[in-house]
């Protein structure tokens, strides 16, 4: 089943082209990463999710109603965290959260207080003398008391520490193992490696890659450390091989994986005493699209 669904998103302001034709879909009970640095387009989409915005072109659906005029219905079952909590600094961080569980409709007061323990947060302070982290805190703990079918999570973990990261994430796996959907937006590729099933990677108001990691992955290259027992002749030259460093008959490089059988036929004929390779990791893998279409650009 959908739950979201983007269809060829356009957003001007003014003459500023801030997303060009953005398509995305969301099935139930999937963790989905929206992946970009800062200013790509991804808190503009999230806002036209929210109906904050509207849409200079292009539809916007969550649960089959429409983003901008049902916006209302929509908020009942959606939970969302910004990556800037701003708080009302005269009410405890234990009424804060309340209210915003009661505006977001059904919750379990049992599920609040078990996340606040776990969040290790105290609600008897003045939220105005909370940290940025402890502002966080209180929009995650409001976010997974609730009852909420679809998570949007916007920079969720901004301000938390790592042993809190690992909080959110736990509840996050717990979300999709009790069907709920999530849509994760975030510049952290660790977090978004660790949780998603499918990523779409958004550069200046373009959605440029979309698919599982394991899809993206092909896109990429693996790094490898080699030692032989000869040197290799004109190793340097062979298909698919980048970035070479040389230490004796030690080698380190990165290798196209659409060329490794290739490789490594070719290594063997030298004797391999021992071969190490790591996959590509999601920053290896949004660096790399990065640079190449910035080459492309600059190229035209």
């Amino acid at each position: 089943m959908t739950v979201l669904q983007l269809d060829q998103i356009s957003k001007k302001f003014g003459n500023f082209q801030a997303l060009d034709q953005v398509s995305m879909e969301l099935k139930e009970g999937e963790i989905y990463g929206f992946i970009g640095p800062n200013g790509a387009g991804k808190s503009t989409t999230i806002r036209i999710l929210l109906g904050m915005l509207k849409a200079t072109e292009g539809r916007a659906t969550l649960f089959g109603k429409d983003a901008w005029k049902d916006a209302a219905d929509i908020h009942k079952r959606c939970a969302y965290v910004p990556g800037d909590v701003y708080v009302w600094p005269n009410l405890t961080g234990g009424e804060v959260i309340d209210v915003l569980l009661k505006m977001n409709g059904s919750y379990s007061e049992k599920k609040r207080d078990e996340w606040i323990e776990r969040f290790q947060f105290d609600p008897k302070k003045k939220a105005r003398s909370y940290s940025k982290g402890n502002r966080q805190k209180i929009a995650l703990i409001a976010a997974f008391a609730s009852e909420a079918d679809l998570f949007i999570l916007d920079e969720p973990t901004s301000g938390l520490d790592p042993l809190m990261e690992h909080t959110f994430q736990q509840g996050v796996r717990e979300v999709k193992e009790a069907g709920k959907t999530v849509l994760l937006s975030s510049h952290i590729l660790s977090e978004v490696e660790k949780l998603c099933d499918r990523v779409a990677i958004i550069r200046k108001g373009k959605i440029i890659e979309r698919g599982t990691l394991d899809d993206l992955r092909h896109l990429t290259r693996m790094q490898m450390q080699v030692e032989t027992r000869e040197t290799p002749e004109g190793f340097v030259k062979l298909s698919g091989v980048h970035q070479l460093e040389e230490a004796g008959r030690q080698f380190s490089f990165q290798a196209d994986t659409d060329h490794m059988e290739e490789i490594i036929n070719y290594l063997n004929k030298y004797g391999v005493r021992k071969m190490e390779s790591t996959p590509p990791t999601l920053e290896d893998l949004f660096m790399r699209h990065y640079e190449e279409r910035s080459g492309e650009e600059n190229n035209q």
